[in-house]
């Protein structure tokens, strides 16, 4: 867990389930006020393109399975995706049936029950306090094989775990600026591939345009 970070384990835990239980909330709503994915999308296929057939893939913070689980699936990639949101995973469940999706968190991952030849983690690290980017970073290195790929995605803004009205609810959200994500990438063990930015305007008046950072990533031996 993360008692650096919370006062107790009891802290964090407390944190999380308010965390998941927005999402439990936000679930169905989700892919209306984000239907446009496309650099999403894009950096997806990317990763595709770089895999063998039936690579093993882990989408972390896969949310709905949309696009990224789906993606991968029709690939005929292995997918397991991870979500702290026990209703996002039932919704995932339903839009990708080919996968295996695991309610766990971030941090809780362990090497020990499987590696991959690739991980995704598309706005999930952005959930986290800064105090904890780094080990959750360490925790994806460790299940990805060496000489993997990480894809990744964030939102470009100067912000450590801020509460924001989102979708109607209140979600905790960190960002960095790019050069400092570029920092903690290399730092923790990654060489940065590809970067691209996307402005983004959600479809929801709920939610407010953003500009997103994109980065695959190799890890290195």
């Amino acid at each position: 867990m993360a008692p650096d970070v919370m006062s107790s384990d009891d802290g964090w835990d407390a944190r999380e389930r308010g965390q998941a239980t927005a999402y439990d909330h936000i679930g169905e709503h989700y892919d209306e006020a984000f239907p446009h994915k496309d650099v999403q999308v894009k950096s997806t296929l990317g990763l595709i393109d770089r895999l063998p057939a039936g690579a093993r893939v882990l989408d972390v913070g896969c949310g709905t399975g949309l696009p990224t689980a789906r993606r991968l699936t029709d690939a005929g990639l292995s997918v397991t995706g991870v979500d702290i949101s026990p209703v996002m995973l039932d919704i995932a469940r339903r839009n990708v049936p080919e996968a295996a999706f695991l309610h766990r968190d971030i941090v809780d991952l362990d090497p020990a029950e499987g590696t991959y030849d690739a991980v995704v983690a598309y706005f999930a690290l952005l959930h986290l306090p800064r105090a904890i980017v780094p080990r959750a970073l360490a925790v994806l290195r460790s299940v990805i094989v060496p000489g993997g790929w990480f894809t990744l995605s964030m939102v470009e803004a100067d912000v450590d775990d801020l509460p924001i009205p989102f979708l109607g609810h209140h979600v905790r959200v960190t960002g960095y600026f790019r050069e400092d994500l570029r920092a903690l990438l290399t730092e923790a063990g990654f060489v940065i591939e590809e970067e691209e930015t996307a402005s983004y305007a959600p479809s929801s008046a709920q939610a407010d345009p953003e500009i997103q950072l994109f980065f695959t990533c190799r890890r290195t031996a």
